[in-house]
C-alpha cells in the first residue's frame, strides 16, 4: 500500500525546487541525532536540535512559525542546576525572502542563501535568593514568576533587516518574554495530567484556552503581530537513532531514542505581511553565537599559580603586605573580556550536518553561512556516502553519484517553505488534521500552491504539505529521507520502484499541540519513561 501511494503521489515529478525538495532528505538516515559535530557537542545550550518552519492561520492573516530547539538529550527533574538558556548565547532564527529588493537582476536571498531578516533572543537570568540551596523551585509554583519560582529567565526579542543594503540595519526591539519553570513533577504540578506532579505530563490540545498554565501564561504577544514562547519542551523528533548508529541494523519496532528527554525551545509567529506577502518561497534556518574573548596577560606571571591555587580569594581592594600586589585587581585583569558573537552552531534542514556532511568539515559547517554551501558542502549532497552504507549494509540499490535532487534541496540548506498555500496540517491535539500524513507527500499529504505549476498529473499547484516544504511538528523526517534515497528522483531518469522505508518509528512519545506554540509539553521529572 505504501508503494502504490508513493507511486501515485511522485509520478512524474517536475523539475526545479518541488522536486528537488522531495530528494534532498536521503542521508537523514542518520537522523537527527543531535550530536552533530564535535565541537558544538561539548557546548549543549548552543547545540541546535532542530528547526521547524510551517504556515499557520488565523483567521484571515496568515503566519510563518518558526522553531529552534536547543540542549539535546534533557534529563527531566534534575537538581540543584537546571537546564536553562545560557544567557552568554545569541539565540537567532533568519528568514531569506524570494523578493530582490536590492536591484533587478540580483539573485534572490532565498537562492543566495543570503538572510533577509533575523530575529534575535537574548536571554537573562535571575534568582530570587541566592541564600539557599533550593535553586530553582523554593516551593509548589503556582503561577509563572511568583514567589516559589527562584530561577527566572527572561529573554528579549529584537528584529533585524537585511533587505536594503545586506548589511545590517537598526535593530528593532519587538518586545520581552518570559521563560516558564521546567517540569520538575511536585514544584510543577500544572504541567502535568490533573494538575498533579505525579501524573505524566499533559498531552496535546487543539484548543488555546485548555493549554496548560505555565505555558500558557509564558506566550507573549508582540508589537505588529507577532508572538513568541520560549521554555523546555519535549523533544519533538523521533527516531530509532541507536539502530542507525549500530551498522544500520533496524529493530522492528523500532525505538524512539529521543523518548522521554526534553529541550528547549524557541518559537516564533512570523506575520507574512511582515515578510513581504505571501507570494513567495522563503527559506528559514538558525544559528547560535558566543561571544569572542581576549585574555589580558599583562601580569606579573609567577604570582598567577598561587593566586589561581588560593582556596580563598582575596577580598576585595585586599593588599598583599609582603609585597604591595592589590590581588583583587589582578583577578580583574585575569578576567576574560567579551567581544564580537562568534557562530558556533548552525541548523537548516534536519540532519544535514549529520548525514552529508564528513567529518572533516562538520565543525566548518556550523562556523559558516548558507551561502557558502555550494563552495563548500554540494560535493556531499551530489555523491552522499550514505548511499553507498545503504547498499552495502541493507542491500539497496541507492544511486551514488550526479545526486542532482539531493543538492537541489540542501544546497543552500535552507528549510524552502511555500507562502501561498493554506496553513499546513498539524497533527496532536486529540486528533490528526484530515489528509496530515507524517510522511507528507508520500503519505498522500500535499498542498496547493498559487506560484509553483506543482507536481504533474495532479491538479495545478499540487506540492508536499510538509518536510520537505517547510517542516511541521510530527513530519518523519528519516522515513521521508530514507525513502528518497533509496530511488531515483532525478528529473530525468525518475523511479519509486523501491517504495516507501523507514526505521519503524512512526510516531513521537508525547502528542503534540495544535495551537501555538505547538511543541509538547515538557516530560515530568518525576514521572517518564526514556525507551
Amino acid at each position: 500500500m505504501k508503494t502504490k501511494i508513493l507511486k501515485t503521489m511522485l509520478r512524474g515529478l517536475p523539475l526545479g525546487m518541488t522536486m528537488a525538495s522531495l530528494a534532498l532528505t536521503p542521508n537523514l538516515l542518520r537522523a537527527s541525532s543531535h550530536m552533530d559535530a564535535p565541537l558544538i557537542t561539548l557546548d549543549p545550550a548552543a547545540n541546535t536540535t532542530d528547526v521547524y518552519a510551517f504556515l499557520t492561520a488565523q483567521g484571515t492573516n496568515k503566519y510563518l512559525t518558526v522553531a529552534l530547539a536547543v540542549y539535546p538529550f534533557e534529563e527531566p527533574g534534575i537538581g540543584p542546576n537546571d537546564f536553562r538558556f545560557d544567557d552568554n548565547v545569541l539565540y537567532e532564527l533568519h528568514v531569506a525572502t524570494s523578493h530582490t529588493p536590492r536591484g533587478r537582476n540580483v539573485t534572490s536571498d532565498l537562492v543566495a542563501g543570503r538572510k533577509t531578516l533575523s530575529y534575535q533572543f537574548q536571554f537573562n537570568t535571575k534568582f530570587k535568593n541566592q541564600k539557599t540551596i533550593l535553586q530553582a523551585y523554593l516551593g509548589v509554583i503556582t503561577n509563572v514568576n511568583d514567589a516559589a519560582q527562584n530561577l527566572v529567565q527572561t529573554y528579549s526579542l529584537t528584529k533585524i533587516d537585511y533587505s536594503a543594503t545586506g548589511k545590517a540595519r537598526t535593530g528593532i526591539l519587538l518586545g520581552n518574554g518570559i521563560v516558564p519553570p521546567n517540569n520538575q513533577g511536585i514544584a510543577t504540578p500544572f504541567y502535568n495530567q490533573g494538575d498533579n506532579g505525579e501524573n505524566l505530563a499533559k498531552p496535546g490540545v487543539a484548543d488555546e484556552s485548555v493549554l496548560d498554565r505555565y505555558t500558557m501564561q509564558s506566550i507573549t504577544n508582540l508589537v505588529n503581530g507577532y508572538r513568541a514562547f520560549a521554555g523546555q519542551r519535549d523533544d519533538g523528533f523521533y527516531a530509532d537513532i541507536q539502530s542507525v548508529f549500530d551498522l544500520l541494523q533496524l529493530r522492528n519496532p523500532g525505538v524512539d531514542g529521543q523518548a522521554g528527554f526534553n529541550v528547549h525551545t524557541i518559537v516564533l509567529q512570523i506575520p507574512v505581511s511582515e515578510l513581504g506577502g505571501d507570494r513567495q518561497v522563503v527559506g528559514v534556518y538558525a544559528t547560535t553565537s558566543r561571544k569572542s574573548v581576549n585574555v589580558l596577560r599583562d601580569l606579573t606571571l609567577e604570582r598567577i599559580p598561587r593566586l589561581v591555587n588560593d582556596e580563598i580569594p582575596p577580598k576585595k581592594n585586599s593588599v598583599d603586605n609582603n609585597n604591595g600586589v592589590d590581588e583583587d585587581n589582578i583577578f580583574r585583569k585575569l578576567a576574560v573580556v567579551g567581544g564580537r558573537y562568534i557562530q558556533v552552531g548552525r541548523q537548516g534542514n534536519p540532519l544535514f550536518c549529520e548525514g552529508l556532511v564528513a567529518l572533516e568539515d562538520k565543525d566548518l559547517y556550523n562556523r559558516t553561512s548558507p551561502t557558502a554551501d555550494a563552495t563548500l558542502f554540494q560535493k556531499y549532497a551530489l555523491r552522499p556516502e550514505l548511499a553507498g552504507l545503504l547498499n552495502a549494509l541493507v542491500g539497496t540499490s541507492a544511486i551514488t553519484s550526479n545526486r542532482t535532487d539531493i543538492a537541489g534541496i540542501f544546497i543552500p540548506d535552507l528549510i524552502k517553505i511555500d507562502l501561498s498555500t493554506g496553513p499546513a496540517r498539524l497533527t496532536g491535539g486529540g486528533s490528526d488534521d484530515a489528509g496530515f500524513s507524517r510522511l507528507s507527500v508520500f503519505g498522500g499529504d500535499a498542498l496547493t500552491s498559487q506560484i509553483s505549476p506543482g507536481l504533474p498529473g495532479f491538479p495545478a499547484g499540487t506540492i508536499p504539505g510538509g518536510w520537505p516544504n517547510g517542516r511541521r511538528f510530527g513530519d518523519d523526517v528519516l522515513d521521508i529521507a530514507v525513502s528518497a534515497l533509496i530511488n531515483d528522483l532525478r528529473p530525468a531518469t525518475f523511479s519509486v520502484a523501491n517504495g516507501v522505508a523507514g526505521d519503524n518509528v512512526d510516531h513521537n512519545d508525547i502528542p503534540y499541540n495544535k495551537v501555538f506554540p505547538y511543541a509538547a509539553t515538557p516530560h515530568n521529572g518525576r514521572n517518564h519513561t526514556h525507551h
